[in-house]
């Protein structure tokens, strides 16, 4: 048994808040991700960690307990998105009268700071964004992405060479239209 799965096995408390500061940053973005909302993501981490935490004694060490958290992440998300609750109310934010406009740096900032490349990437379908993301952001394993995804290696494999062919054919008609 490796040192990580020992120290998820035998959770404390304590050793809950190491796994939230460890990889807590990392289950949230996957779970804004996921969700495209900040309040959502907070949501999904929560339920995320009580489960590890509930169900730590499952964990059998085939994959990392970042992947194990990840896999966690994506089946309370498929959870909170069937939810009855979100099939019946949907939240929109109030209107912020104390907003003023952004100063032409700040705007200039901000879309330098999103590259082509990542809103290329964010146009493509979400299977092939979601994988493109877990492999690229998180240095995910062929292994560890066909387990959080919950396919077989062979589809996980198949799956991230047409995220990569998809995301090539939009970069080359993004050339195309800028010539």
């Amino acid at each position: 048994m490796s040192m990580e799965q020992n120290e998820v096995t035998t959770m404390s408390a304590g050793a809950l808040t190491t796994l939230m500061e460890t990889y807590g940053e990392d289950v949230w973005n996957y779970a804004c991700f996921l969700s495209g909302s900040s309040s959502a993501a907070d949501d999904i981490a929560q339920e995320t960690f009580i489960r590890a935490f509930k169900y730590m004694h499952s964990f059998r060490g085939e994959a990392s307990v970042k992947t194990w958290l990840l896999r966690i992440t994506r089946n309370r998300w498929y959870t909170y998105r069937s939810s009855s609750f979100m099939k019946r109310v949907t939240l929109q934010a109030a209107p912020d009268n104390t907003r003023t406009e952004q100063s032409a740096e700040a705007v200039y900032m901000n879309e330098s700071l999103s590259s082509e490349i990542w809103q290329l990437v964010l146009r493509l379908p979400r299977k092939y964004r979601e994988i493109l993301m877990l492999h690229a952001h998180y240095n995910m394993s062929m292994e560890e992405l066909a387990h959080t995804l919950n396919i077989s290696l062979p589809a996980a494999k198949s799956r991230l060479h047409r995220a990569r062919q998809k995301a090539n054919e939009y970069w080359e008609k993004e050339l195309d239209r800028n010539e």
